[in-house]
């Protein structure tokens, strides 16, 4: 990547050159040349040779060399949270996830525990016949990332999978691709890693290239780009592990600690802006303490700062991805003409260059609006009362979406009795959006929220590892005579 001087046009190259937005100035401040099918096809083989030396270490060896990465990526922590910064717009979020590495590790050490050698064990059906599996590694593994956390979900798939023994090659967002630097020059400064993992820059097409050229692909994005790369994986008969978009419900019972539940629900929906997949964006209220409930919420959202002029104090940053601004407004219009009230924000703002939108808490909504039907992925909080605890869950479960959700209740038994009848992956107990900051919980998406086993506790390091089982036989083989025909008897 390259900084664009003062007065140069963004596109010196229209062809292949992508110029990179800062979401704070909206200045198009530096250029990506995008990577061609044949540069993709390039490094996937050089990627493939490394492969098989890295394969043949064990477990220990090879998160050794992992654990020198993360030395070397906190020697560069500031230019990777500076460049996370430059990228998202905010600085104390770039921060956090630029030290994400060190807890993934440990996830990534602790689930291959589950993953050592097998003993041999004796059939059940036949004991002269024993049997014993082992875990082979997909060979080079594609990985594209979405733009809201840029650092994290690029190696919430690339760390488990180097571990299992595979190759990696990542693809970014195109919108926030600028921590790859950093990046790649602590993989360079890690013997024997920058044989098996790479980067390739550029937008849809670079994508499509990369899932050409890997034997299985990791995607987290929307929906309707996912579909595409689970068709292309299809046609080649690879696995495609799709992380996708979400609607995530929070129900809200009577009795609940409505103190707790409007912050829970405030942090939920607009930590990052709302710019995550597990963000809550649609609120079900008990009819009975729903004025009450929108009370404090509105006070509340209404009190929270944005992160301008001054990046260092407020509570919320601006929109990352330009397009997201007209989804939202599109979103909050809509709600209007459609009888809903807008208690607090509602506009997205212009300010400094940037676009911005402040807690906006929408009252008085229902399913026939875009706020309840199509995901939001920003600071919007619509608010529906509900009846009785069957109307509550029918509402939650009335979506295309099942990645998460919350229930907020007097007590968690209760809470977790309404939560099981969810049709998510994931529910906070008397929080929400929990998968965000605990990890340990092994989920899969439900509906068209994703596709395949979790990234999160165990499985996150096995669906990079092919089971193979080796079937050895102790005694005299069985001839083909032993399954001739036979008159009966």
């Amino acid at each position: 990547m390259s900084r664009i001087p003062e007065g140069q046009k963004p596109f010196p190259h229209p062809a292949t050159d992508l110029a990179i937005r800062n979401p704070r100035t909206g200045h198009r401040d530096e250029v990506i040349r995008q990577a061609s099918s044949e540069d993709v096809r390039k490094i996937a083989e050089r990627l493939r040779e490394g492969q098989i030396s890295w394969a043949k270490l064990d477990f220990p060896a090879r998160l050794e060399t992992l654990s020198r990465f993360a030395e070397e990526l906190a020697l560069r922590r500031l230019a990777l949270t500076q460049a996370l910064e430059a990228d998202t717009g905010r600085r104390r979020i770039a921060g956090i996830e630029a030290g994400v590495i060190d807890g993934m590790l440990a996830g990534v050490r602790h689930a291959a525990q589950s993953f050592g050698q097998m003993e041999w064990r004796h059939g059940l059906a036949a004991p002269h016949i024993r049997h014993t599996s082992q875990w082979t590694p997909y060979d080079l593994v594609g990985v594209i990332s979405p733009w809201n956390f840029p650092f994290l979900l690029s190696m919430i798939d690339a760390l488990p999978a180097l571990a299992a023994g595979c190759a990696v090659l990542v693809k970014p967002s195109e919108v926030t691709p600028r921590f790859v630097g950093p990046v790649m020059e602590a993989v360079a400064a890690t013997p024997g890693l920058g044989e098996v993992f790479g980067f390739v820059l550029g937008g849809g097409e670079t994508g499509q290239a990369l899932a050409a050229q890997v034997d299985c692909v990791c995607f987290t994005g929307s929906v309707s780009t996912g579909r595409k790369v689970a068709v292309q994986a299809a046609q080649r008969l690879i696995p495609a592990f799709l992380e996708l978009g979400g609607k995530d419900p929070m129900i809200v019972l009577e009795g609940s600690d409505l103190d707790a539940a409007t912050d829970a629900a405030l942090r939920g929906c607009v930590l990052s802006t709302g710019q995550a997949c597990q963000s809550i964006e649609r609120l079900y209220v008990a009819r009975t303490i729903y004025d009450d409930f929108l009370e404090r919420l509105v006070a509340k959202a209404a009190a929270v700062r944005l992160n301008h002029p001054d990046i260092t104090s407020g509570d919320i940053g601006p929109l990352i991805f330009e397009k997201q601004g007209a989804v939202l407004q599109a979103q909050i219009d809509d709600a209007k003409a459609k009888g809903a009230r807008v208690l607090t924000g509602g506009t997205v703002e212009t300010l400094g260059g940037g676009l911005w939108l402040r807690p906006t808490v929408i009252a008085d909504v229902d399913h026939t609006m875009d706020v309840m039907r199509e995901e939001t992925f920003g600071p919007i909080l619509p608010v529906m009362a509900f009846d009785d605890e069957d109307d509550a869950v029918h509402l939650a479960n009335d979506s295309d979406y099942g990645l998460s959700g919350a229930v907020f209740a007097p007590d968690l038994d209760k809470a977790e009795e309404i939560g099981r009848r969810l049709e998510v992956g994931a529910i906070s107990l008397n929080d929400a959006a929990l998968t965000a900051l605990f990890h340990e919980a092994g989920k899969q998406s439900f509906k068209a929220s994703g596709l395949g086993p979790s990234r999160m506790g165990a499985d996150g390091l096995g669906r990079f590892l092919r089971r193979k089982a080796l079937i050895a036989n102790t005694a005299r083989p069985a001839p083909l005579a032993a399954f001739r025909e036979e008159p009966d008897c």
